[in-house]
């Protein structure tokens, strides 16, 4: 099973099952004399691991990060970056009755055609514990960033769960952190509590839409043709496990707008730059960033383990019912905001190597 890396410069692998003994992820470019120490990525980890509320999976992980190279004296020394953390809270008895069945929705039956094995031991690679590995390679992205760009931010919040949405005039990025769903809007938190109770208590589960945003982006990173910042960062928020779809700025209702509404009208600020009317774009136009918001959502689907009983079939072809047992997010999306925000990072700082590497700095200039 190939392809488990991502990125050019900034190129991230990625490792081990949700029931093995550990997984992690190797890091390879990260620049020399960023200094990482193991509590400034502990704190996007602790974002991401479960537990921590009743509406995500009760499995108990610490999720502790530990880095076994590439960082000497707390200074990264630009060869490779392995990080480690380990599985503490398996309970792969609890996959006993899916050994030889097919769950609906899930990655068990393509897994399987495909290879002709499968890991059933809470999903082995397609399991979203797969996404801790990527949270710890996103921490250690942003201390790159915090060097190169300073003031640079990524912010993630959920803005849809089932058929609830935020109210986008309530937005306010400072209740992100006051909420177990890191909603912008508290009015609609305090809903979503009541609706995912409710969701929980009914033995099913429920998707939801996240939005990242990058504020304060370099103008120019990305390139055409087929080396679009976009490019990328679709790839890395579809290639999150359950991510069904990826829009960029105004995305799908972008065909039902009109030129003259969709374009994003230029003029000069006060200190001479280009300032945009609109953020339409998303931040991106031709693959490159222009300076703005970089603004991505995505869609994830509701878990496919659930305790409610549904059709499928068996490795030999029978046909049965299936109600899977364990541990499960009532709402993924939840815990997929800061996986999120780490494939931003990710992305924003391999772009800004590439940039680096073949132009240097930006040479058009205005004004």
């Amino acid at each position: 099973m190939s392809l488990n890396s991502f990125g050019h410069m900034y190129k991230v692998t990625t490792w081990g099952e949700s029931h093995g003994p550990s997984l992690g992820a190797t890091i390879d470019g990260c620049p020399p004399g960023i200094e990482i120490n193991t509590n400034k990525l502990q704190m996007w980890l602790d974002k991401r691991k479960p537990g921590q509320s009743k509406y995500t999976t009760q499995r108990n992980e610490p999720d502790s990060v530990e880095i076994l190279s590439g960082v000497f004296e707390g200074i990264s020394t630009g060869t490779p970056i392995q990080l480690l953390i380990k599985n503490t809270d398996q309970r792969s008895k609890d996959y006993g009755d899916i050994a030889q069945t097919f769950r609906p929705g899930h990655a068990d039956i393509t897994y399987w055609q495909k290879y002709g094995i499968r890991d059933y031991r809470g999903g082995g690679r397609s399991s979203a514990r797969e996404t801790a590995a990527r949270v710890a390679a996103g921490g250690v992205a942003r201390l790159v960033l915090k060097q190169f760009a300073p003031s640079l931010e990524i912010y993630g919040y959920m803005t849809q769960m089932g058929d609830q949405k935020i109210d986008k005039e309530q937005i306010n990025l400072d209740q992100i952190n006051d909420n177990p769903f890191w909603c912008p809007d508290s009015n609609a938190a305090k809903k979503w509590e009541d609706y995912l109770d409710k969701i929980r208590k009914s033995k099913d589960s429920v998707g939801a839409i996240i939005e990242i945003i990058a504020k304060n982006v370099p103008a120019g990173l990305g390139a055409p043709i087929y080396g679009k910042i976009d490019t990328d960062l679709a790839a890395a928020m579809m290639s999150i496990n359950a991510v069904k779809g990826v829009e960029i700025g105004e995305g799908m209702s972008a065909a039902s707008l009109l030129g003259s509404q969709n374009a994003d009208e230029i003029f000069m600020d006060e200190k001479n730059r280009p300032r945009y009317s609109t953020n339409h774009s998303g931040g991106i136009l031709g693959g490159i960033s222009t300076g703005q918001d970089i603004v991505v959502r995505f869609a994830v689907k509701p878990t496919s383990s659930i305790l409610s009983p549904k059709k499928t079939i068996t490795q030999k072809g029978e046909e049965t019912e299936i109600i899977t047992k364990g541990r499960h997010d009532p709402c993924v999306g939840i815990r997929a905001v800061p996986v999120g925000e780490a494939m931003m990072a990710c992305v924003l700082l391999d772009h800004y190597l590439l940039h680096r590497g073949q132009i240097g700095e930006n040479k058009g200039y205005i004004g």
